[in-house]
């Protein structure tokens, strides 16, 4: 058996897994542990565990030690450095007049390479700039170009809902998300209103998609012919949220009814209509 700990290195960043070894730790916990760039600064994001050796498909990083106040004072000296390399980069990005929007700078916790993040069209040659890099900061340099839903997940911000993005919040990965989503939910088309601040589709059209779709599982298709209190009307809209639907009537008028005061053409009711008479 080996005891396995989940270590999340960002807040809204993948979590990892590693060898506890005889450390007890609690979810929140600062750690420093070993990872492929070297020691790395993580926070305990889910409580060791005991699993079998076989299970694990890899060998599992080390933790190396819980983390002390050095640790955090060393992790302030470290954004310090990539505040700095990050105005530098900017500076020599326009003097090269290198088509690039750089967006972070990234630093390991022993200090020995930085990690420079930015965003393109197509393909930068960045050969100079690199070696304007290394000239200032000795140390290894690297370039990663990403794309544009990473550097939103990276920056943060607020949606069009008022919260902070989800992206940077609580999505540990980007799921592909469909206009079909937008439908499926009856909201409007208009790319400005789907969007997110990065430019693409809204990430919460992803995981609200199966709510509204077990939602409108109950519901007559639009189009269907109903009779209502009023009369009879065709469906030309749901609204799934308030389990109501959108009827308009023979003589043109349109009402917003709820589903239970429906009746389908063929003289059965819809199935949450049964449902909630048999609740009563």
């Amino acid at each position: 058996m080996i005891k396995v700990v989940g270590i999340r290195f960002k807040p809204a960043g993948k979590v990892y897994d590693f060898d506890a070894g005889a450390f007890v730790m609690s979810p929140g916990d600062p750690v420093i542990v070993e990872t492929e760039q070297g020691l790395g600064f993580g926070f305990v994001a889910i409580a060791p565990e005991l699993r079998d050796e076989k299970t694990v498909k890899r060998e599992l990083k080390k933790v190396y030690r819980m983390a002390s106040e050095e640790d955090f004072r060393q992790r302030e000296k470290n954004r310090a450095l990539e505040k700095r390399a990050h105005a530098f980069c900017l500076g020599c990005i326009k003097k090269l007049k290198l088509k690039m929007n750089l967006f972070t700078v990234e630093g390991t916790f022993d200090a020995n390479k930085l990690t420079f993040f930015f965003t393109a069209d197509g393909r930068v040659d960045f050969r100079e700039l690199v070696k304007m890099l290394v000239k200032e900061y000795r140390i290894r340099i690297e370039m990663r170009q990403v794309g544009i839903r990473n550097q939103a997940k990276m920056c943060g911000g607020i949606g069009r809902c008022g919260r902070v993005l989800c992206c940077s919040t609580f999505l540990e990965k980007f799921e592909p998300v469909s206009i079909r989503m937008a439908k499926e939910q009856g909201l409007s088309l208009n790319p400005t209103k789907i969007s997110g601040q990065c430019g693409r589709l809204m990430c919460c059209l992803t995981f609200e998609n199966e709510t509204y779709r077990g939602l409108r599982s109950d519901f007559p298709k639009i189009g269907r012919m109903v009779t209502t209190p009023k009369g009879r009307g065709k469906i030309v809209r749901h609204n799934v949220i308030c389990n109501r639907v959108a009827v308009r009537l023979e003589e043109g008028q349109e009402l917003e009814i709820e589903l239970r005061d429906i009746q389908l053409e063929s003289g059965r009711k819809d199935k949450r209509s049964q449902k909630g008479q048999e609740k009563r």
